[in-house]
């Protein structure tokens, strides 16, 4: 029993506690000048005809756009497994706007699973579903450095908070692509945010 308990006690430490480290970075682009957006608002996104090019573990990346949001972590999830999880090990479900507010979230349940975010309700919904499809996102999260590792692995859900970085899209060598949605507007396959964090903090 004392070793099951042991074997246990290790399961829990590296699925919870276990430290997370940045992927590898080569010429990291410069720290976006955007402030922090508003919670209350929609994020803040300026597109850029050239974004800086930079290396993510051996991988090309294109920034896309500078991005700001802030809002309430709806869910979170960590990946441990694949090239997806060396690269952005963590995703966060946000909401802004009026998915903030314990009233609409409490009618509301929210999972993730396979780097998706699903919704469902009971009854009316709290809110028109196009207004929580277009204030809610889930968004696949690329730490710049280990300490915005940490700060990611160490945010919650239920929590506020505010990430400022990039939308980037990923090109490997052998074709392998992953790129960010650029849109708040779009649902389904290729919806999720592809964000490189540079900061992060509390609203």
């Amino acid at each position: 029993m004392k070793r099951l308990l042991i074997l246990i006690g290790v399961a829990a430490l590296a699925w919870h506690g276990w430290p997370v480290s940045a992927p590898a970075l080569q010429n990291p682009p410069p720290m976006t000048d955007l402030l922090p957006a508003d919670p209350r608002a929609a994020p803040i996104q300026r597109n850029m005809a050239h974004g800086p090019r930079f290396s993510v573990n051996g991988l090309e990346a294109h920034a896309l756009t500078q991005y700001a949001v802030s809002g309430r972590v709806l869910s979170s999830a960590r990946y441990r497994l694949g090239r997806a999880a060396g690269l952005a090990p963590f995703d966060f479900a946000l909401g802004w706007g009026r998915m903030t507010e314990a009233a609409v979230i409490d009618r509301l349940d929210i999972h993730q699973g396979g780097r998706w975010y699903f919704w469902r309700y009971r009854g009316e919904p709290p809110l028109p579903l196009r207004e929580i499809e277009t204030s809610s996102a889930n968004v696949h999260l690329i730490p710049a450095d280990a300490a915005v590792a940490r700060a990611l692995r160490r945010t919650q859900a239920g929590q506020m908070v505010a990430l400022r970085g990039y939308l980037v899209e990923l090109r490997a060598a052998d074709g392998w692509q992953w790129r960010s949605s650029v849109s708040r507007e779009d649902t389904g396959n290729g919806s999720c945010e592809l964000m490189y964090v540079q900061a992060v903090s509390r609203p």
